[in-house]
């Protein structure tokens, strides 16, 4: 777990609300097509964000980068779901290390 990636990508207030949004996707994303038990497609989070789609990616980019999601290919979709282990990992490590 790379500490200082995960905190360069909960910086952003919009990577923040991604993974708000990927908490419970069946209340954010209920026009999806496909179980959100897979993830959420990254088309679904571009339109919901409201950005350019290369800005999107850029921060979903980070957010894998910094293992806080993970993706799934299905087709030619990519799908976009929580990392909750490396989340959990993060919050016991910040709140036992303050």
């Amino acid at each position: 777990m790379d500490i200082d990636a995960i905190h360069k990508a909960l910086a952003n207030p919009v990577r923040r609300e991604i993974l708000h949004w990927l908490k419970e996707p069946q209340c954010f994303f209920p026009e999806q097509t496909h179980s959100v038990a897979n993830g959420v497609c990254a088309g679904a989070i571009d339109g919901r964000c409201g950005l350019s789609q290369s800005t999107v990616s850029a921060h979903l980019a980070t957010l894998q980068r910094a293992g806080l999601v993970t993706t799934q290919r299905i087709g030619q979709w990519v799908y976009f779901k929580r990392n909750e282990e490396t989340i959990q990992a993060f919050l016991t490590q910040l709140n036992e290390g303050l």
